[in-house]
């Protein structure tokens, strides 16, 4: 005669359909709303294309551009390291893809309109965001650093790593510049760009 009960212990347990959305049971709108809830600062990284051909003088060089992040953090003192996420396939993650140098201006409160500039979907070319922007061109990296920002740091990337949809590029450190004191730091927080205070 069979044991029915150990019987039912020895068939597998049903598997339990998650969610739609991720695998692991959480919905992309659930976690975008848990992230939204980290407050981040608001950076603006940048980079120079390299000339469209490096050998001949004469050809017109590359143009800059410039992406908003919010997913930017220190990595390490010694050496100085630090990362910043790009959705994979965007313009600036492709453009890193091939040129290591890029940099980093920290947004004070008062900049808020270049990272709406610089985050706008479908925008225009990059060459016309930049153009009433003030900013000086960084010397390690030929990257604009954007004047009045809290914090400039210029870059060359050391590793690119997948994670998921995103590129983690993490950068050494070449130069950092504390160019103004006035004003806090620009904040993203809830969907929206706020300040301290």
């Amino acid at each position: 005669m069979l044991n029915t009960s150990r019987a039912a212990a020895a068939l597998p347990s049903p598997v339990v359909p998650a969610p739609a959305g991720h695998a692991e049971g959480v919905t992309a709108d659930e976690f975008r709303a848990a992230m939204s809830r980290l407050a981040a600062g608001v950076v603006l990284v940048t980079a120079q294309e390299p000339p469209l051909d490096p050998d001949d003088p004469s050809a017109p060089g590359g143009e800059d551009v410039g992406m908003t992040a919010t997913a930017f953090l220190s990595v390490s003192l010694d050496p100085p390291l630090v990362l910043v996420s790009l959705r994979e396939g965007a313009r600036m993650d492709d453009l890193l893809a091939e040129q290591p140098l890029w940099a980093v201006s920290v947004l004070t409160e008062s900049q808020r309109h270049i990272a709406g500039r610089f985050a706008m979907k479908g925008r225009i070319s990059d060459r016309l965001l930049f153009e009433d922007i003030p900013y000086v061109r960084g010397e390690v990296s030929g990257a604009p650093l954007v004047g009045g920002a809290l914090a400039t740091l210029e870059c060359r990337t050391e590793q690119r790593v997948t994670a998921g949809d995103h590129t983690l590029v993490i950068g050494r450190v070449l130069a950092a510049r504390v160019p103004s004191a006035e004003g806090g730091p620009l904040m993203y927080f809830r969907g929206r760009y706020r300040q301290l205070g």
